[in-house]
Formats: C-alpha cells, sequence, structure tokens
C-alpha cells in the first residue's frame, strides 16, 4: 500500500515546493514539520493515491495572558496543531462541495439525514517530522541524541519579570543534568576523533542506538595491529558510554499540568514522571496548550474533525496511521503515550470509538530539523534557534498558504492587530466563519438534527449543542484524563 519513507519523502516535497516566506534561514534556524496525508484506494484495490492535504511548520506557544476572547490568536503553533487546523479547514470545504452538489473527494452522503460520512477507502494519516513533545518523547537516551520539540527554555530566555521559582526550576534541572559531568569529561576528551553522528545532549556523549535492529550501528573496524590490551580498553569505553546512556532519558521542556503529579526532578531515568498530562512551555509564562502527545491520544478517541463539523458528519474521523520521521524514537513510548493511556474507555456514543493508529517511523529526516541545522551551522551565521514563524498551507481553492509568528500573520503592524487583516486563516474565529458559511448554504431540510430549531450565535453554543460530541469528551475526560485543562467560557463566546 505504502511505506512510512513515502510518506515521509511525499511531505518533505511538498514543504520544498512552498514559497520561501516562513521557512526557516538554513543553517541558522530549525523548524518542525507536520501533515495529514489522504490515501484513496482504487475499487479494484491495485492503486492507492496519496495526497498532502494539510501541512504546518512551528514549535511556538502563546502564553496565558496573550489570548484573546475574540478568538483571533493562534493559541498554539506547534506543527501538530497547525496541520490539524489546517485539515479542519480542508475538511469544511469538502463538506461544503459535497452539499453543495458539487463533488466532494472526501465524503458521500450518510444514513441519517443532514449526515455526511468518508467515502469508502479513503482515509487519513498522520506525519510528523519529530516525535511528538510531551509524554511520547520521554524515551531511554539509546536512539540518536537529538533535542527534543519542547525543549526546556533557558534560564536566559525567562522575562525579567519572571517569578524567581520558574528560574529556580530551570536552574534545578540544569544542576540534575551536571550531577554526573565530573566522570564523562575525561570520556568525551577521548572521544573528540569520533563521528559527528554522535552528538552530545545534557552533557553527556550518548552513542547512536535505535529502536530499531536494522539501525543499529555495528562497532568500528579495528587496525589488524592493535593489541589486545588496546582493543580491550576501548571495549569498556563504549560500554561505559552504552551503560551511560541508558541510564538517562530524554527530557521534554512540557510541564506537568496543575493540580496533579510532578516530575521527580531526579538525575537520570527519574527525572520525568511518564503517563501525565502536560502543557507546552511559554517564554516566562505558562500556557494552556496541552502537549501534541497529549492532542494526538485525544484525536484517537474524539477524532481530528473537531465539534464543529461533528455535526455534519455521522462518525468520526480518525487517523489510520502516525508515521514519524528519522528523529530520537522510541516505540513503547508512542504506544504509551497516544493509545495505552486512552485504550479503556467505555460507554462512547455512536459515531466514536477508541481507534489506535498503527505507528511507524520513517528512516528519511527532515532537512530542517534542529540537528540537520546544527550539522550546516558555518562559523559567523549566529546563535541556532528555532524558527519564529509558522506556515500552514492546505489543499483549498482560496488562499491555500497561510504565515504567522506570535499568533498573527506574518508581517503585520501593530495598527492592524484586532483587525481581520491580522487574523491567521486557522485562528478560532476564521474556523468559525466558514462554518457558517458551511450551514449557509445548506438548505433548511436537510440540516443535521442537532442544529434544528435552535437560536445559537456564538461559537460557544455551536459547540455546546454537538451532544454526541460533547458526551465522548466527557467520557474522555473522566475515564482518561481528567485533568484535562478547558479554555474559560470568556474566551469562546465570539461571534
Amino acid at each position: 500500500m505504502w511505506t512510512a519513507d513515502e510518506i515521509s519523502q511525499l511531505c518533505y516535497q511538498r514543504f520544498s515546493e512552498l514559497p520561501k516566506r516562513g521557512k526557516p534561514e538554513p543553517g541558522r534556524e530549525w523548524t518542525l514539520l507536520a501533515a495529514v496525508v489522504k490515501c484513496s484506494v482504487s475499487r479494484n484495490q491495485e492503486k492507492v493515491e496519496k495526497e498532502v492535504v494539510s501541512l504546518g511548520t512551528g514549535t511556538k506557544c502563546i502564553g496565558h495572558s496573550a489570548m484573546s476572547s475574540k478568538g483571533d490568536v493562534l493559541n498554539d503553533s506547534h506543527a501538530e496543531v497547525i496541520a490539524r487546523r489546517g485539515c479542519i479547514r480542508y475538511l469544511t470545504e469538502q463538506l461544503r462541495m459535497a452539499v453543495c452538489g458539487q463533488g466532494s473527494t472526501v465524503f458521500c452522503q450518510g444514513e441519517e439525514r443532514g449526515k455526511w460520512k468518508v467515502q469508502s477507502g479513503v482515509s487519513f494519516l498522520f506525519f510528523t517530522s519529530h516525535t511528538p513533545c510531551g509524554d511520547a518523547s520521554i524515551i531511554p537516551m539509546t536512539t540518536d541524541s537529538q533535542s527534543q520539540p519542547c525543549p526546556p527554555i533557558r534560564s536566559e530566555e525567562i522575562i525579567p519579570n519572571g517569578t524567581n521559582e520558574k528560574a529556580e526550576r530551570v536552574n534545578l534541572k540544569r544542576s540534575a543534568e551536571t550531577q554526573t559531568d565530573g566522570i564523562n569529561k575525561r570520556l568525551r576528551l577521548e572521544e573528540q576523533e569520533k563521528s559527528e553522528d554522535e552528538l552530545k545532549c545534557g552533557g553527556n556523549l550518548v552513542v547512536n542506538l535505535t529502536d530499531n535492529p536494522a539501525q543499529t550501528p555495528t562497532e568500528s573496524p579495528r587496525p589488524e595491529g592493535e593489541n589486545a590490551l588496546t582493543n580491550m580498553v576501548l571495549k569498556q569505553r563504549d560500554n561505559a558510554l552504552t551503560q551511560q546512556a541508558l541510564q538517562d532519558i530524554h527530557r521534554t521542556g512540557a510541564k506537568c499540568v496543575p493540580g496533579g503529579p510532578e516530575d521527580p526532578l531526579q538525575p537520570g531515568l527519574r527525572y520525568h514522571s511518564t503517563g501525565l498530562l502536560r502543557v507546552k512551555p511559554g517564554r516566562g509564562e505558562p500556557t494552556l496548550s496541552l502537549s501534541c502527545s497529549d492532542k494526538l491520544a485525544r484525536w484517537a478517541v474524539l477524532g481530528f474533525q473537531g465539534a464543529l463539523l461533528s455535526h455534519y458528519l455521522q462518525g468520526a474521523v480518525y487517523f489510520s496511521a502516525i508515521v514519524v520521521g528519522r528523529c530520537p524514537y522510541s516505540h513503547q513510548a508512542m504506544q504509551r503515550a497516544l493509545i495505552t493511556r486512552c485504550s479503556e474507555v467505555t460507554a462512547l456514543p455512536a459515531g466514536f470509538t477508541v481507534q489506535p493508529p498503527e505507528l511507524l517511523q520513517s528512516s528519511l529526516e527532515f532537512a530542517h530539523s534542529q540537528a540537520q541545522t546544527e550539522h550546516n551551522h558555518q562559523p559567523g551565521q549566529g546563535r541556532v534557534s528555532p524558527c519564529g514563524a509558522a506556515i500552514s498551507w492546505c489543499a483549498v481553492l482560496d488562499q491555500p498558504l497561510d504565515v504567522t509568528a506570535n499568533g498573527y500573520k506574518h508581517g503585520v503592524t501593530k495598527k492592524a492587530l484586532g483587525t481581520s487583516k491580522a487574523r491567521s486563516l486557522i485562528c478560532k474565529v476564521e474556523l468559525f466563519h466558514s462554518f457558517l458559511s458551511l450551514l449557509a448554504v445548506t438548505d433548511k431540510s436537510h440540516l443535521p438534527e442537532s442544529l434544528r430549531g435552535k437560536e445559537l450565535q456564538t461559537y460557544w453554543d455551536y459547540k455546546q449543542v454537538a451532544q454526541s460530541y460533547q458526551q465522548a469528551s466527557l467520557q474522555l475526560r473522566s475515564q482518561a484524563f481528567p485533568l484535562w485543562l478547558r479554555s474559560d467560557r470568556g474566551l469562546l463566546q465570539f461571534h
């Protein structure tokens, strides 16, 4: 049907075809890439057409105080979230085409009045160039020692008016990371001649191991003339390095949600607790954005279509597979974070089910990953840093490309803030207006039952009357994610 490498290559190619605007500066800036791919199986089952329908890049989130009651700011600009929001824009247009009789390539009429369903043979899979931030990124250091997608905020990046508690937590983390450095300094000096493929992480040199046995490196060949004593010393050193790697984990900058268990912050394997909900880090200020691991787990139960589109759909739309690019990866951690935590959720309404995706990894790395950017960095380019812009592209007819920074359109002036000119095409209020346009072209006799005879005005109103979706969400929260953070109602009362 398809391979993980085929999917990653398709997504990388789609990204390369986009204009330069919003892309990271080669050798100095890095970013993350995510995409939604539509797969269409031919009737004779002999051919699969693969198409990128939504693509996103980004690594940033805004703090709680920057959130808007107008729904005009992107709170979460991580690539996975950008790609999913772009896909909602794509699905809304496909539903509009179906309702208007213009021939959707995704939907066909369902059995219930006013309802639509995904066509037979059509499925969606999710691609991300890096392990999702949060729980899926907490993995043993037995893989390529690259940085994680939610890097902790450095102490010099904490804003001046940040609290002392934040600075203390950062310093505590750095102290825990360096407690084992003493024994490693000599090892690092001895290893300076080794390949650049061995990267430093948290002050420790980590050998290049993977979960995939096919990718596990073999011991470098020794010159024939080396004596037995030298071989023994080298072997002991390699064993020490491997053991050292196994005694630490990759760390995520995503913090445990308030009110629940916290990370022990102990050196090595006990730095993090696993299986917990986490919020993405902000620059000196907490965010309310759950980690991408948490969101992907949620989409495996509620679908990725959201509450508004569920009015029109006979059943939730799920990702059949999640493909991760070449990066630090653990199938066990992915299984734990994205599937196991929600595997026993029951009593879901009709149209919803626990739908675990197939988990795969590609051997192809994103050209603009942090590791590749650091490898290609040249003297004089300045410090390597994450790209400040986020790109959204989706397969819609009008304005498919949307580039943002700090939650607003990229390059917008301060004077334009608060106006429609500053809004991203995938912010809440724009997606809501797209939904209202779909509603406007729907004949009253074909309106979904959940929207009939109701006086609805705000974004909040339309979300709340999606009864099946809200019931499924309630079951998920009560059984798996009781600490899931919910947006303040006052932030959702826009028109």
